[in-house]
């Protein structure tokens, strides 16, 4: 039984950690619009372009997520000289933490899936896309980074899509140098031979994979899967298989005959895209931070449990991992709206992406009181969405003195996230929420109207783009200061 205290120090230890992934990188499309009519020229639905929104995916979809945990890493891919590969260095480049390099092969298609959807639903996906082995001098200048960055890390991940940059002579070499620097190999597999990753530390198939790879069909037990997954992993010298079973959870095994189980955790699937990648990620981090094997599924289970509620290859966030660790507080949707500053940014993308706009407001929020509530609820009739930012308890001591704040600021964040007109909190330590409005860059900056537009922290750099600032009724007769000095002559 794993402790959740411990598991979540674990997930506070992500951001020490450095994690090499080399693999098959793609970028992937996601086309949104809608269907009305079937085309009088064929049975087939006609799809009327709405937006599209492209990241990384394949072993790109790792970084992404690597990143978001908290992580940092080093990847190493092979893309072509073309647009999609021009469009993929870009994205890679904007990443936090990570570390690129891009090997360009000129005769070299880049790998791009093209997703079509409306109404949240799939209904096509179009892939262009590579699949012979990278060449021989490719492979050695992969070979060569590796050997540089491997004495820097402390997990190297396998991120093996097919598409030919995880080779059986590469998979070797990468082995050898790894067990010399007594780095830990985790590998994400494609091929139905086991034996190509010969010597890995985890190899992580999905049940599909696994059954194909141990000759078992879907109606095998249980106890044949354990008996098969520890013949594979002394026949290969692996030193655990990680099945991933979608609904049926995760199963653990070793050649000893060890077995470890923890049950799903999504209790609403949207998408499974892109899942796999980010248990990958949150494993690899786990065995990074220290953790157990059994220790580290725990935390990719929890992790692949919030992707699937994600629609598209979405990332998945520290803060929404530490709050899977507690059943109680998972459930409790209010909570799940508190978020640090990068899961903030990807939301607010992905509601721009949808055409919504975005509005931010701000404020210590220390004593809740009905003025409060009136004024949230104004901020949220002029705009889609509402980010509210939150003063620490460090940045209130600051403005207000060593007498403030009387609730601590999780308190405070904790009751805004209940409020129905406040969609997101974010905590922020400086004294001014600046950055929280240069990376965000909402379409509404408001204030209450006590403050001149002049006043309103950010208003040059919100119109600098076209967003608009805009000032708040304030309801008379209340603020925090009366009620503690109401409260004082009590």
């Amino acid at each position: 039984m794993t402790n959740n205290a411990a598991l979540s120090a674990t997930v506070k230890a992500f951001r020490g950690t450095r994690v090499l992934v080399i693999g098959d990188l793609m970028l992937d499309r996601f086309v949104y619009g809608s269907v009305e009519r079937i085309s009088p020229e064929a049975p087939v639905p006609i799809f009327t372009y709405g937006h599209e929104v492209s990241m990384l995916g394949g072993a790109g979809n790792v970084v992404r997520n690597l990143a978001s945990l908290g992580g940092s890493s080093c990847f190493i891919s092979v893309i072509g000289a073309d647009a999609t590969g021009h469009a993929l260095t870009r994205l890679t480049g904007e990443e936090v933490g990570v570390e690129p390099y891009l090997i360009t092969q000129s005769a070299r298609v880049s790998t791009e899936k093209t997703r079509y959807i409306a109404a949240s639903q799939q209904l096509l996906r179009s892939d262009r896309e590579t699949i012979q082995a990278v060449d021989a001098a490719t492979e050695q200048r992969i070979v060569q980074l590796a050997e540089e960055e491997l004495p820097r890390v402390q997990v190297l991940v396998l991120s093996d899509y097919g598409k030919g940059v995880i080779t059986r002579s590469l998979v070797s070499r990468l082995m050898v140098v790894a067990a010399r620097v007594g780095v830990p190999v985790l590998v994400d597999p494609k091929q139905r031979d086991f034996g190509y990753y010969a010597g890995a530390s985890v190899v992580s198939p999905n049940a599909k994979e696994f059954l194909e790879a141990a000759g078992l069909d879907a109606r095998a037990t249980e106890a044949q899967i354990t008996e098969a997954a520890a013949r594979l992993c002394a026949q290969h010298r692996l030193g655990h298989l990680l099945i991933t079973r979608g609904k049926a959870g995760m199963l653990l095994c070793s050649a000893s005959g060890e077995v470890a189980r923890t049950s799903a955790t999504a209790r609403d699937v949207y998408d499974v895209s892109g899942a796999g990648d980010t248990a990958l990620a949150a494993c690899a981090l786990a065995l990074a931070s220290g953790a157990s094997a059994p220790e580290a599924m725990v935390l990719a289970n929890h992790a692949a449990g919030i992707a699937v509620t994600k629609l598209g290859t979405a990332a998945v966030f520290a803060d929404e991992l530490s709050m899977a660790l507690s059943e109680h507080a998972f459930q409790h949707s209010a909570l799940r709206k508190i978020m640090m500053l990068s899961h903030a940014r990807e939301q607010v993308a992905a509601w721009r992406a949808e055409g919504l706009s975005v509005g931010f407001t701000n404020g210590c929020f220390d004593i809740m009181h009905a003025g409060h509530a009136t004024v949230l609820a104004d901020a949220k009739s002029r705009c889609d969405r509402l980010v509210v930012g939150v003063n620490s308890d460090a940045s209130v001591r600051r403005l207000k003195g060593a007498s403030r704040p009387v609730n601590f600021e999780q308190d405070r964040a904790h009751l805004l996230a209940c409020l129905q007109a406040v969609d997101v909190v974010v905590l922020f330590d400086d004294d001014t929420p600046l950055t929280l409005i240069d990376a965000l860059r909402p379409d509404v900056l408001m204030k209450g109207a006590d403050y001149t537009r002049e006043q309103v922290v950010g208003f040059d750099l919100v119109e600098s783009y076209g967003g608009r600032v805009e000032l708040l009724p304030l309801k008379a007769g209340y603020s925090t200061t009366g009620i503690i000095e109401k409260l004082a002559t009590a």
